[in-house]
This record gives structure tokens, C-alpha cells and sequence, in this order.
């Protein structure tokens, strides 16, 4: 109720400020003062003129300062990327046009049509052939620019090629947890009523492809020059899938498996040379603002050459050795010491 009362005294005072000033303004043409102005209404135009030559040059000067650091200039990590690249600078370039030729328009007859003697403002009521023109011109562009959208959108999300690697990406607060397929190239079932301390994912152990399954969570391999497709899911909240130098995103949604498939071309080594910057790592970032922990969902991604990725998935030991059989051998080692020592109380 105090927000309403606010919005009403505060419009109340517009109002009130508005009448004084017509008040102010009768009082000068009654006292023969209506020419007060001119010498003000000439300098604001000028000044206007100036303003739009500062602006206009600060934009295009802060626009080729900061190229450099634009992700379209620096060049798409993956086959797709090329074409988001395509529509961002389209859509830029069409858009730009218009704001230049609009800004320059607005300012401009601010300073010509400026109130002077003897000089009275045309006024019509309507034509069609102006309207005509700013209506088909932008339905044109904009037609364009979708059509070029939707074919893009399609080839995106077309579905992956059968041989694609397949890469099952967990998101949680706060990080990533990532699974590979073992040898038989196959992700083992998950449910979320197997979650445990120990199986954070809910894998299911008794499905036969889960067994060679490889689970890490420290950074995410791809292969260079080869299909990839990432199955996303979410643990809690809602996070993102976000990798900007490759062009991928997509959200993690709880409950509900997304997916994105890409081809990366450009391995790291391949990146940091082209950029001149041995330290350079490609990311993984989540884009929604997921928790106060958010920044820690950044995770660095490697990408090397098939071969090298082969290498380093056959080095991998799988999550069911590495963790879940030890787990499982040592509560029955635990068992049986517990019936060992019943034993030897019941005999004593």
C-alpha cells in the first residue's frame, strides 16, 4: 500500500510541477517576454549537434577499441560456432545501420526545426507511402534474419552422427561431475533413489555397461575433430551448460535430461597458438546464477587429438573399481570382523 501512495504523490507532483511551469510560461507572453529564449534554443541546438558527433564517434571508436576481446573475432572453437558468429555480426550490422541512421535523424532535425522567428513547423496528417517504407523495409529485414535463424537453429540441432562421443555432464552446487562410457561405449542406467555418499550420481551397478563406466570431475577431455554429444543433467537447482568459446549453451534442468551435440576444431594447443597465449585454457562455466557458490562451477576443458583423448580414457580407471567394489570389500570385511568377534565373545 506504501509503494501506491508513493507512486501517487510522486505523479501528483509532476503534475504540479507542470502546471507552474505553464503558469510561467502565460505570465512571459503576457509581459511580451516570448523571445526570452532564442539565444538558449540556439545554443541547446548546437550543443544537441555536438552531442551527437561525440556520441556517434565514442561508439564506433569504443566498438573497434574492444574488438579484440569479442568472442566472434577471436573465432569459433567449433563447426557450428561459425554460423551463431554469422548471425551475430548479420544481426549487428542491420541493427547498427538502423541506430546510426535514427540517432543521426533524431539529433539532426532536434537542431534544424529548433523554434526560431518567423519560422512555423508543417504538420500532416497522415502518408501512406512513409509508412509504407518504414514498414516493409524492417518486416524485410527482420523476415531475413529469421529465416537465416531458423536454418541455423535446425542444422545445430540436428542429431549427432552414430560414432559421436558421448559425455553425460552432472551439474551440482557447486561443480561438475562428468561420465564417460567405458569400452562397450555405453552409459549404465542412473536413478536417483541409488544416490549415496559414495554413488553421488545414482548409477545403476547391477546394468552391466555401468561397471567400465569412468566418472571424473576435475576438468572435461573432448576430442579434437570429432562429434561430441553431451548429455546435461542437474542434481538441485537450475544451472547451465556453458561453454563460450565453442558456442554451447544449455541448461541443466532437475528432473528433465538436456543435451547439445558440437564438433570442436580447434584443440587447446591449436587455440593457445593462434591467440599467442601459452596459458590459455578453454572453460566451462555455468550461466545461471545458481548460488553463492557460483563462481567455483568454472572447470578447465581440454581438447586434444582423437588419439590422445583415447589414450587418456584408456588410462581412466572405472568409478565401479576405483570406488564402489573397495566400498563394497570392506564392509564385508567389516562384516566379517563383526562375526569373528561375536564368535570369540560367544566362546569365551
Amino acid at each position: 500500500m506504501i509503494y501506491v501512495v508513493i507512486v501517487v504523490i510522486g505523479l501528483l507532483s509532476l503534475i504540479l510541477l507542470y502546471q507552474i511551469g505553464s503558469i510561467f510560461d502565460l505570465v512571459s507572453i503576457f509581459k511580451g517576454e516570448k523571445d526570452e529564449y532564442k539565444d538558449s534554443n540556439k545554443l541547446n541546438a548546437y550543443l544537441l549537434l555536438a552531442f551527437m558527433i561525440v556520441f556517434l564517434v565514442a561508439i564506433v571508436w569504443s566498438g573497434l577499441s574492444y574488438k579484440k576481446y569479442f568472442l566472434s573475432t577471436l573465432g569459433s572453437a567449433s563447426e557450428h560456432g561459425e554460423m551463431i558468429d554469422s548471425m551475430f555480426n548479420q544481426t549487428l550490422f542491420w541493427t547498427g545501420l538502423i541506430f546510426f541512421i535514427t540517432q543521426i535523424a533524431l539529433f539532426w532535425f532536434a537542431f534544424k526545426y529548433r523554434k526560431r522567428e518567423g519560422q512555423k513547423a508543417s504538420f500532416f496528417h497522415e502518408d501512406n507511402k512513409l509508412e509504407v517504407l518504414w514498414t516493409v523495409i524492417p518486416s524485410i529485414v527482420l523476415v531475413y534474419l529469421v529465416v537465416v535463424g531458423a536454418r541455423s537453429w535446425y542444422n545445430i540441432t540436428a542429431a549427432p552422427p552414430k560414432d559421436a562421443v558421448v559425455v553425460e555432464a552432472t551439474a551440482y552446487q557447486f561443480g561438475w561431475t562428468f561420465r564417460y562410457p567405458g569400452k562397450d561405449n555405453k552409459l549404465g542406467r542412473r536413478h536417483y533413489t541409488l544416490i549415496t555418499p559414495e554413488n553421488t550420481l545414482g548409477v545403476d551397478y547391477t546394468d552391466e555397461a555401468a561397471k567400465d563406466d569412468i566418472i571424473v570431475s576435475n576438468e572435461l577431455y573432448l576430442p579434437n575433430n570429432k562429434a561430441v554429444l553431451v548429455k546435461i543433467r542437474s542434481l538441485d537447482v537450475l544451472h547451465a551448460f556453458y561453454l563460450p568459446h565453442f558456442r554451447v549453451k544449455m541448461d541443466a534442468v532437475p528432473g528433465t535430461p538436456t543435451r547439445f551435440s558440437f564438433k570442436p576444431k580447434l584443440s587447446t594447443a591449436q587455440m593457445r597458438k593462434r591467440l599467442n597465449k601459452p596459458e590459455f585454457n578453454y572453460e566451462l562455466a555455468c550461466a545461471e546464477m545458481c548460488g553463492k557458490g557460483h563462481f567455483g562451477m568454472m572447470r578447465p576443458v581440454v581438447v586434444v587429438e582423437e588419439d590422445e583423448f583415447n589414450n587418456w580414457l584408456n588410462e581412466q580407471i572405472p568409478y565401479y573399481d576405483a570406488v564402489i567394489n573397495k566400498s563394497k570389500d570392506k564392509s564385508e570385511e567389516e562384516e566379517e570382523t563383526v562375526i569373528e568377534t561375536e564368535t570369540e565373545s560367544a566362546e569365551l
